[in-house]
């Protein structure tokens, strides 16, 4: 067996989010177990469903249907492997019928039946079918069932150096109805690996790329455009109920709520995911239908994140008939990247996982883990509701009342993305939200946040930090914050001084009304971005007369690589390094001093808010040299003296999630 048996996985935390500042461990409430998987077979997870006799279907990147027998462990512990089907090409997404599977592949859905019931399928049917164009990047996905017995499935956008649509229905979502008709539903779509329905309504899940500054989950409608404008290039065709074409987009810059309002059909999202502060890359998700057999979350979403190997919880609510809400850090430590999450017949969660081209910071190459709740109740935010004056968190225990009163035991920030056709954005028009005032419960369940209605803006991430409220055991909350995208404002009373706990004293915060301004300072904003230090010089040194003595060409490959493993310099020598980003995703490039790499890496992780505006780069002498945040297909040059002590220095790229893949050697000789 490849994998050992685990019944719990230890985990530590990787990045600010997922801190704790007392030992009250995740791994006390939920518990990672490890499906073990023999040597021969490579369970690249890219569909996963529980069949009704309890055993677990995987379709694999690898072209093959597996059925798992015992995926729950009992007896002697041992899962068994039977080989259903093979020779498919990359299917992401397995349906089951009860005589039949649908399975995705690359160009069409294809349907398994096993008719002589030896256990293996022996129909390949063609059920529906669209046009490719052999690009890597068009990736599809489904189907997945509704509950009206329609399906959905939909179609990733090539790569070309940034997102086409190179054949029909590419960067769609479409109704897959039970006779094999294909019917366009919605577009602007990315890399859609994530959706299905949730309150009856259908959801998708987005990663950062071109005209996507981070992952989002948006709601669609019938005719929605959910922000990538090439699937647009389908939009004139016979069926399609969106009527936007490309030219209809415009590539300002400013935020995607404020775009909206002037492009009709463009969907904001219901919720951000901040990038790296919880996760990088969203894939599904899942209901908890339990009815409590996996904690006090029933009716909320668990969104898994191919990148970051974890699961986040999202609370969603309707206001003005507008779905919005809270994304909150959930469980990290998984063994490889998180694609497929499946609900077992216990209530358990299966999680299923793959990082090969896609790389994760689960160490593994791909894996099916089991994440099991104690029944011991954990201490956490359990939802956000939106006020006319703020926002309203109800815990899932009772709060230390006296704790809950104080005002540095809270901390609120808002913040946006740009919508540009560029690949990813920084975080911008950052604000701090200070409060009023603090109302907490007389059951200690619910604590009210009220803060001046003008420091609330629509279309904007509330970060809600919760750092110094305690549970009346005296316990922290083992997430300390979430975050929360207002699309709209609630309606009803708003609060006054005399309902306060605590009123909170002003403090000199900026004047609320002077917001747009502060939204317009994309120059301010860019120069800060860009600024030159003495780490970071991008022009040769005048007193170079002859140039520099060596010059060294770094690129990127995919799968998180350097194109250059090592590279050697004399001591002491004048260095010209230039840095190709040739991949798809934002990356830099930092020089350390010896042994210094995962410990920079890790420091830009923790950044959090800062992020983005240092590059990613954390302030330490570890750092000697670096390179900005270099989009894709662009390249920056910087220019150092080499260190005059010999030794083996490293490179690295602090993007989160990057560093402990992305490494190189810098050898300096005398």
């Amino acid at each position: 067996m490849k994998n050992i048996l685990l019944t719990t996985l230890i985990t530590t935390g990787c990045a600010s989010a997922f801190a704790q500042s007392k030992p009250n461990k995740i791994d006390d409430y939920y518990r990672i177990i490890t499906i073990p998987v023999p040597e021969n077979i490579k369970m690249e997870i890219g569909g996963m469903q529980v069949l009704p006799d309890g055993r677990l279907a995987t379709s694999t990147r690898r072209g093959e249907v597996w059925l798992i027998g015992n995926p729950y462990l009992k007896g002697d512990g041992k899962p068994s492997f039977h080989r259903f089907a093979s020779g498919l090409h990359e299917p992401l997404g397995l349906y089951y019928r009860g005589k039949d599977f649908l399975v995705s592949q690359r160009g069409e859905v294809t349907r398994l039946e096993d008719t002589n019931n030896d256990g293996v399928a022996d129909v390949y049917d063609s059920f529906s079918r669209w046009p490719l164009s052999g690009n890597y990047h068009q990736y599809s996905y489904g189907p997945v069932p509704m509950p009206n017995g329609e399906m959905l499935v939909t179609l990733n956008l090539d790569w070309v150096g940034r997102g086409a649509s190179q054949s029909k229905w590419r960067g769609w979502m479409l109704k897959l109805g039970q006779d094999g008709k294909l019917t366009p539903w919605a577009t602007g779509l990315r890399s859609p690996s994530g959706f299905g329905s949730y309150k009856g309504d259908i959801f998708y899940t987005e990663n950062q790329g071109d005209w996507v500054g981070s992952g989002r989950m948006t709601h669609l409608e019938k005719g929605d455009f959910a922000g990538n404008p090439a699937g647009l290039r389908w939009s004139k065709e016979e069926g399609s109920p969106v009527k936007l074409t490309p030219e209809d987009v415009p590539s300002t810059g400013e935020p995607l709520y404020d775009v909206a309002k002037k492009v009709p059909g463009l969907k904001p999202p219901a919720v951000w995911f901040p990038h790296t502060l919880v996760g990088i890359s969203t894939s599904d998700f899942k209901e908890d239908v339990t009815n409590g057999a996996f904690g006090p979350f029933t009716g909320q979403m668990f969104v898994g994140d191919q990148g970051h190997s974890i699961i986040t919880r999202v609370d969603l609510e309707k206001v003005n008939g507008v779905w919005q809400g809270t994304v909150f850090p959930f469980r990290e430590g998984f063994m490889s990247g998180i694609l497929r999450l499946e609900w077992g017949l216990d209530g358990s969660m299966f999680v299923g996982q793959t990082s090969r081209g896609w790389s994760a910071t689960g160490k593994e190459e791909f894996g099916i883990q089991r994440l099991v709740w104690t029944g011991k109740m954990p201490f956490e935010m359990k939802t956000v509701r939106s006020t006319p004056d703020g926002f309203e968190i109800t815990f899932t225990s009772p709060v230390d009342k006296a704790a809950a009163a104080q005002q540095d035991a809270y901390k609120m920030n808002s913040f946006t993305y740009r919508y540009h056709r560029t690949y990813g954005s920084p975080i911008i028009n950052t604000e701090e939200v200070p409060l009023k005032g603090i109302i907490v419960s007389e059951d200690g369940l619910r604590v009210r946040l009220v803060v001046d209605p003008a420091a609330l803006r629509k279309g904007y991430i509330h970060e809600i930090k919760a750092e110094g409220v305690k549970s009346t055991d005296g316990n922290n909350l083992l997430h300390t914050t979430g975050y929360y995208t207002l699309n709209e404002i609630a309606g009803g009373q708003a609060a006054n001084a005399s309902q306060f706990t605590t009123t909170v004293k002003a403090t000199a915060a900026m004047d609320h009304s002077a917001h747009a301004a502060a939204s317009g300072s994309a120059a301010t904003e860019t120069a800060a971005n860009t600024a030159t230090s003495a780490k970071r010089i991008t022009e040769m040194p005048a007193s170079w007369t002859n140039g520099p003595d060596q010059v060294v060409t770094i690129g990127t490959v995919p799968g998180l690589k350097f194109d250059i493993s090592e590279i050697q310099v004399k001591a002491g020598s004048k260095i010209k390094v230039v840095f190709n980003n040739n991949d798809d995703m934002l990356h830099n490039l930092v020089i350390t001093k010896p042994g210094a790499a995962n410990a920079v890496g890790e420091a830009g992780l923790n950044l959090g808010l800062k992020g983005t505006e240092l590059n990613y780069v954390p302030k330490t002498n570890d750092v000697l040299f670096h390179t900005n945040i270099v989009e894709p297909e662009k390249s920056e040059a910087i220019y150092f003296v080499a260190p005059k002590q010999a030794g083996t220095y490293q490179y690295v790229c602090t993007f989160p999630g990057h560093y402990s893949l992305m490494q190189g050697k810098l050898k300096v000789v005398k």
